[in-house]
C-alpha cells in the first residue's frame, strides 16, 4: 500500500508524533527533489538552522515538517520530470491541522507560496534557487504577480513563514550532521499539547 492518505491510521494527539517519526524512519531515506541530500535530511537541516538561530518551537517545528507532505500525499513525491504540480504543502498542512497552531499550519501550507512571494519581491532570491527548485517553481505557477504579493502579504503568520522558506532554502547541505528526529520529538510533542489544550 502507498503512504497516501488512504493508508494513514486514525491519528490523535497521542499518536501523531509517533506517526511522524515513523515516517522519517521509513522514508526519510528517499531522494530529495534531485539535491543532494535525502528527504529527512533536508528537514532537519531546516529545524537545525531555525533551532540555530534561536526560533522559538512552533518555528523549528514548522521547519522541520514543512515538507512532510511529499510523504503523505496520495500524489507521491516531486520528481525532475515532473510536469505536474503534486501540491505537497497542502496535503501536509492537512494532516498537521488539527494537531498543529495555526502559525506551524501556515508555515507548511504557504512554503512553496513563499518561494513565489520572495522570488516576486526579491529579484536576488531567486539567483539563490538550486535547479531543482527552480523546476518546481516553474510547475507551481511562477513568481506572484501584484495581486497574489498584495493578497500573500496579509497572512498574520507572512514573517514566520518567510523563516521557514529560508530554513528550507538552507536545507540542502551535503553532509552536514544535524541531530535525529528523536531530538525534536519532545518539541513537537509540546507544540501538539499546547495547541489541543493539555
Amino acid at each position: 500500500m502507498s503512504a497516501g492518505t488512504a493508508s494513514k491510521p486514525h491519528l490523535t494527539r497521542e499518536t501523531i508524533v509517533a506517526f511522524l517519526g515513523d515516517i522519517f524512519e521509513r522514508r526519510g531515506g528517499e531522494e530529495y527533489l534531485g539535491e543532494p541530500v535525502t528527504m529527512a535530511e533536508h528537514m532537519l537541516q531546516g529545524a537545525h538552522f531555525a533551532e540555530k538561530a534561536g526560533e522559538r518551537e512552533e518555528v523549528i517545528v514548522a521547519a522541520l515538517l514543512h515538507d512532510i507532505g511529499h510523504f503523505t500525499s496520495e500524489f507521491g513525491t516531486f520528481s525532475m520530470a515532473d510536469t505536474q504540480d503534486r501540491h505537497h504543502e497542502d496535503a501536509g498542512a492537512e494532516v498537521l491541522a488539527p494537531f498543529f497552531p495555526s502559525l506551524v499550519t501556515d508555515c507548511v501550507k504557504y512554503h512553496v507560496a513563499a518561494k513565489r512571494y520572495l522570488c516576486a519581491t526579491r529579484p536576488a532570491y531567486f539567483k539563490r534557487l538550486s535547479e531543482a527548485s527552480v523546476h518546481s517553481l516553474k510547475l507551481q505557477g511562477g513568481p506572484m504577480n501584484d495581486g497574489e504579493v498584495a493578497e500573500f502579504e496579509k497572512n498574520p503568520n507572512l514573517a514566520d513563514i518567510i523563516k521557514v522558506r529560508h530554513y528550507d532554502e538552507a536545507g540542502k547541505q551535503a553532509g552536514l550532521q544535524t541531530r535525529p528526529f528523536s531530538h525534536y520529538a519532545p518539541m513537537v510533542q509540546r507544540v501538539v499539547d499546547a495547541h489541543c489544550g493539555g
